[in-house]
């Protein structure tokens, strides 16, 4: 499709707003796909572009976690790994899918990755050591499964790598958010990868994005403490589902 100025400027400042909404209370993606679709994107288009712009923005925050120490570097070669193995078959998995069943799918995933956001959000555990029987096991199952959905989808992987790495091998919910964008970061550029061979992203509206993406990100870093991560928590959820019911009609009931 033709790239307009003002579907440039509507996914210019979704990407600003959802790289905000990101750094204060997470959940990015759920707002990045979905305007990516709204202006018209293939879903295939949408989905490569939002990886490239994600990786890019996300750089940012995976450098302030590894110059304050925030990240588990003993299982981060061999979760990086399987990341991104299961990140590039998930991707696969997206290509072979009809653009117009893709589409419809994304639009039901989308309140179905809201839903399990925010009931994770209960699993708080004490921190404890890591654990010997399976670890590695685990770590690799951790980066496959989640890499996979990652890879096909995306919106709220970031969450589930830290809930997983919090639950399955007791790590504290600070490193484990720092070790977590390490994994995230290395299956949404396995993921962009496996598209980009598919001829599916548009560079054009991806590089744009990622600068407003960091832009947002820096700026909510900013006001995070001013602005609460409940209060901003909610206005996603607004935006999301106002998204959602677009969607909905443009894919189920729009002729």
């Amino acid at each position: 499709m033709e790239i307009t100025f003002g579907v440039l400027i509507f996914c210019i400042a979704a990407f600003f707003v959802a790289g905000f909404i990101d750094s204060v209370a997470g959940g990015a993606g759920f707002v990045t796909a979905p305007s990516l679709l709204l202006v018209g994107l293939p879903p295939h288009v949408a989905l490569g572009t939002g990886k490239l712009a994600t990786t890019i923005g996300s750089l940012v925050a995976l450098w302030t976690f590894w110059r304050g120490n925030l990240i588990l570097m003993k299982i981060v070669p061999v979760g990086v790994i399987s990341a991104m193995i299961g990140a590039s078959t998930g991707a696969w998995c997206a290509l072979q899918i009809d653009s117009a069943v893709l589409g419809k799918i994304i639009v039901i995933m989308l309140p179905l990755g809201i839903l399990f956001t925010i009931f994770s959000g209960g699993f708080k555990l004490g921190e404890g050591e890591l654990p010997k029987k399976f670890f590695w096991t685990k770590v690799v199952l951790i980066g496959v499964c989640i890499g996979f959905y990652e890879g096909f989808f995306g919106p709220g992987a970031g969450t589930f790598f830290l809930i997983a790495l919090h639950i399955f091998l007791k790590m504290g919910l600070v490193q484990a958010s720092g070790t977590a964008k390490a994994f995230n970061i290395a299956a949404n550029f396995s993921a962009f990868c496996m598209f980009a061979t598919g001829d599916c992203v548009s560079y054009q509206v991806a590089l744009p994005c990622a600068l407003a993406s960091m832009l947002g990100n820096r700026v909510g870093a900013m006001y995070a403490i001013k602005v609460g991560g409940t209060f901003v928590r909610n206005i996603l959820y607004i935006v999301v589902t106002l998204l959602i019911v677009s969607l909905a009609y443009r894919y189920f009931f729009a002729s």
